[in-house]
């Protein structure tokens, strides 16, 4: 199994997105939640959310980590995975 996340790390995360309507990922881990008008994915680089109309989700390989999905696509949010490391005072007092 640690070899399989050391292959799942090495993958290259790549968008290409076609004409507003059909996209496709590469690097993606999971597919967090989806409906017709947003979908998250858990990639290599962080959380991608993509917002958007009449969303379908067309292939997804975890193997391979590609996913495919078409529709209306309006917007491609990354957000961050990274651990809260702690505020203020943890920081003084380390």
């Amino acid at each position: 199994m640690y070899q399989d996340e050391k292959i799942q790390q090495k993958r290259k995360h790549n968008l290409i997105l076609e004409g507003r309507k059909i996209l496709n990922v590469t690097g993606v881990v999971d597919v967090s939640g989806f409906n017709d008008e947003r979908v998250v994915l858990t990639t290599d680089m962080g959380e991608l959310t993509v917002s958007g109309e009449h969303l379908h989700i067309n292939k997804f390989s975890q193997e391979t980590g590609e996913l495919n999905l078409d529709g209306e696509i309006c917007a491609l949010i990354y957000t961050d995975q990274k651990k809260d490391e702690g505020g203020f005072f943890s920081k003084i007092f380390k």
